[in-house]
């Protein structure tokens, strides 16, 4: 079985899988720094999340190319990929940095109730972790198979029982299906818990965080062919995008424009 077969079938059956290896000291030091940066220019310092506080960062694509790099990662892409089809887009790439003393959050599902989908996922997730992630730092918890429950979280009043909380390298990439329960654990270390947030969805739905949103116009030549597909910026950042209807037109003005 290859390293791709193995991680699909951990995310048929776990509904996770974890990748070692996926980014260098030298990637995720330059990461890391950026990020520290940008929390420190546009963070929100305290951001509540399902109970837990934290720091925000958010839309990163709009604050440094560096984070580019993740959006079309050859060894996860093919992943999501698969379970998304070729014409996914990056719902958001953000950031929740645990700092030490802020707690955990409850068991959730990113994907509304009405839209769970057992056999077909709409949204899968991936973790970079910019620390070495374990259950002391704050690494994220995730249930074993609550992708398949067709619950959007824990019954009221349930203990969960069975958790899964990964103890990785910094460089590591969790990929989960966003229907399972997942969490943020609580920070009883003494430095901050990095790391960087990716969420995928199918075409047919919005942006979490519009990447177009202030996006730098002097970015735009540093994305990649298959970057600004999953970002929809494949026509340019002032194009209209938020619909297959508005893509349409646009190809029709440019049809136009043409003859």
């Amino acid at each position: 079985m290859t390293a791709f077969e193995q991680a699909v079938t951990e995310l048929e059956i776990y509904g996770f899988t974890l990748i070692p290896n996926v980014l260098n000291s030298n990637q995720v030091d330059l990461l890391k720094s950026k990020l520290i940066r940008c929390s420190e220019d546009t963070g929100v310092h305290g951001y509540e999340n399902r109970n837990a506080a934290s720091i925000l960062v958010a839309n990163l694509p709009t604050k440094d190319p560096v984070f580019f790099q993740v959006i079309d990662h050859p060894v996860i892409l093919p992943i999501l990929e698969h379970f998304l089809d070729e014409t996914l887009i990056l719902g958001s790439l953000s950031s929740r940095i645990v700092r030490p003393g802020d707690g955990e959050q409850d068991f959730h599902s990113d994907i509304p109730a009405h839209m769970l989908n057992p056999v077909s996922p709409v949204m899968m997730n991936t973790v970079w972790m910019l620390e070495d992630f374990g259950p002391e730092i704050g690494g994220t918890r995730i249930v074993p198979g609550s992708h398949k429950s067709g619950l959007a979280g824990a019954p009221e009043g349930m203990h969960v029982s069975h958790v899964y909380q990964p103890e990785a390298k910094a460089g590591s990439v969790l990929v989960f299906n966003g229907q399972c329960w997942h969490a943020g654990g609580a920070n009883n270390t003494d430095r901050n818990r990095y790391a960087l947030f990716a969420h995928y969805r199918k075409s047919m739905l919005m942006f979490q965080l519009d990447p177009h949103d202030n996006f730098p116009l002097e970015y735009f030549d540093q994305l990649n062919a298959r970057q600004k597909l999953l970002l929809r910026m494949q026509f340019g950042v002032n194009e209209s995008h938020a619909s297959d209807e508005h893509i349409a037109r646009t190809l029709e003005k440019r049809s136009e424009a043409e003859r």
